[in-house]
């Protein structure tokens, strides 16, 4: 069957945002419930930097529509470590904060590597192997972003690919695109490359590309995220909803 493909931003609060996607005199509270009814996903950044509560998790859940889902940053005190193969108490403890309220509306977990971080086979064997499959009853995917060019190595995507964790792929100008395949059922994309001159932050062209690809991953039974992150943040959600139209029609 077919896999699911989820469009959506990273966060639901950025002021520039008000008057531009969510309408004028719409409550902060009521953001999120908006966010939901328009896109059909997003990365939440919190859980990079702090400990989120149960409480949280819950209210973001019965907040948007069933379907929709959240990506979550995998936590900094478990990423920007000397070795990560040390990070098994932390990853231990993120998984305890409460994630689990959010039952099907779960989304991939992004451990997102600090740009310093090298390619070394053992530390990332060491960390992949860290990663559960369940928590408590609940189906995790893992997805690891290395913004170093040393994992351009066929290793790494070796070692990504027998723990079944996907390389995110990223267009940004920033960092390297490691446009590789290796989850067996689902692809993490980050597009970090729209442009405040362009309303709907990427060009025409750009945005059917990556509507195709989407289109070609979900027909070979993966689910498919795609977030739109940084780069112009303000035109991000007019990305993802241009986007989401293309790839109805």
């Amino acid at each position: 069957m077919p896999g699911r493909i989820h469009v959506g931003v990273g966060g639901w609060t950025y002021p520039p945002w008000r008057g531009n996607f969510y309408p004028p005199g719409l409550p902060k509270a009521r953001e999120l419930e908006y966010a939901g009814q328009h896109l059909t996903g997003i990365e939440i950044n919190a859980t990079f930097y702090r400990r989120q509560t149960p409480e949280s998790f819950a209210r973001w859940r019965d907040a948007v529509p069933a379907g929709f889902v959240f990506a979550l940053k995998g936590s900094r005190f478990c990423t920007n470590r000397r070795d990560l193969r040390e990070a098994g108490e932390g990853i231990g403890n993120y998984l305890a904060q409460g994630l689990v309220e959010l039952g099907d509306k779960l989304g991939p977990i992004n451990w997102q590597l600090a740009a310093t971080k090298r390619f070394d086979p053992d530390e990332i064997a060491g960390f992949l192997e860290l990663l559960p499959p369940v928590y408590r009853g609940l189906a995790l995917r893992h997805a690891i972003e290395p913004r170093h060019p040393s994992f351009a190595d066929p290793a790494f995507f070796a070692l990504a690919r027998a723990a079944g964790v996907a390389v995110v792929l990223a267009d940004a100008e920033k960092y390297p695109c490691f446009d590789e395949l290796t989850a067996r059922d689902f692809a993490y994309v980050r597009l970090q490359n729209a442009r405040a001159a362009v309303k709907k932050g990427y060009e025409g062209p750009a945005l059917a590309r990556w509507a195709e690809r989407a289109r070609g991953l979900s027909e070979q039974g993966r689910d498919t995220f795609l977030f739109f992150i940084n780069g112009a943040k303000e035109r991000a959600p007019a990305a993802a909803e241009a986007l989401i139209a293309r790839l109805q029609t």
